[in-house]
């Protein structure tokens, strides 16, 4: 048996223990009077990333809420809060819904009530992004395998990073969380790493997301280093510059922040390119995101899987929710 089908039944064995708590209870940790940390809503809530976020906060000694679904006062749901419109032939946000969610922000929605009681929201990874939610809407140019959409998350993604911006909650994102920032503060995203390198006539060898197939059917992380900005947020939670092996899943990204009241804080080369890795909002107290899975080495290395030397150590791994549960 090798490390990825070893990694495979114990991440199974992990969702299902963990989506039993989830499911029974939105509280966690052991002090009640500590802070509470929000960990955005998504329809999966037995995801890999998911889990293994609320584990690494919960490890690191946070007291953690599963938030619950945010949802637009201007779009019609069905009794299970399923979109009863507003959603294209590819599953992601139509035009129409998008423009409403980008137009009224949280205004007229549930956002208050869902987050009324959390002192620090953390934003996780997932589903790709619908296009249509750019600051330049961009027709669907992916493959039916890349059809992994969340239009309901989007909507409340969309909303109650607005909402945190607005109000100054601090957050943290995690990947799509990350992308989701770039979205909400308009910057200009890619749909899909290997098409681009390949319009750039760049080779590209799934530094950022390894693919199909793998023995046993799962596929890990890729890995790469990132190197940060000194100064930066990210720079003060982790102590250094180069932070190595970092666990890898995406193939949508940011490709400028220009115009935008983000700055870049964190970068890997790729064949060249200088794929942006964390950026941060300069204008809010604690408001950031990573493209990179830290929580993955985390899990990783709690349940001693044999390739977890393959990825970031535990030390570099577990600073970003330490942080986060001693914030501020």
């Amino acid at each position: 048996m090798n490390a990825r089908q070893i990694t495979a039944i114990v991440i199974v064995a992990v969702i299902v223990i963990l989506s039993g708590v989830l499911i029974a209870t939105q509280i966690h940790g052991s002090d009640e009077d500590s802070k509470t940390i929000g960990v955005a809503w998504r329809t999966n809530q037995s995801s890999e990333s998911f889990v293994n976020t609320v584990r690494s906060l919960q490890v690191a000694g946070g007291n953690v809420v599963i938030l619950g679904q945010v949802v637009s006062y201007d779009l019609d749901y069905d009794s299970s809060m399923k979109l009863k419109e507003g959603i294209d032939s590819n599953g992601m946000l139509d035009l129409w819904a998008a423009d409403i969610i980008k137009d009224t922000t949280w205004s007229n929605s549930n956002v208050e009530d869902i987050l009324k009681d959390v002192d620090f929201v953390v934003f996780p990874g997932g589903d790709d992004i619908s296009s249509n939610l750019y600051a330049e809407p961009q027709e669907w140019a992916g493959t039916d395998e890349d059809k992994q959409f969340d239009p309901e998350r989007d909507v409340s993604d969309y909303i109650a990073m607005s909402y945190c911006l607005d109000k100054d909650i601090p957050f943290v994102a995690i990947c799509r969380g990350m992308q989701m920032l770039s979205v909400v503060s308009g910057a200009k995203m890619v749909q899909d790493i290997p098409t681009y390198f390949e319009e750039q006539s760049i080779e590209y060898h799934d530094e950022h997301r390894n693919r199909m197939p793998y023995p046993g059917g799962y596929r890990d992380y890729a890995s790469h280093d990132v190197l940060l900005t000194e100064g930066s947020m990210i720079h003060k939670v982790m102590g250094k510059t180069h932070i190595q092996g970092c666990p890898s899943w995406h193939h949508q990204m940011v490709i400028s922040v220009e115009g935008t009241q983000l700055k870049i804080t964190g970068l890997t080369d790729t064949n060249g390119i200088q794929v942006i890795e964390s950026v941060q909002r300069t204008d809010k107290v604690c408001a950031f995101g990573i493209q990179y899975h830290p929580e993955a080495s985390v899990v990783k290395n709690l349940d001693d899987i044999p390739n977890k030397g393959d990825y970031m150590s535990y030390e570099d791994a577990i600073a970003l929710f330490e942080w986060i549960v001693a914030y501020p």
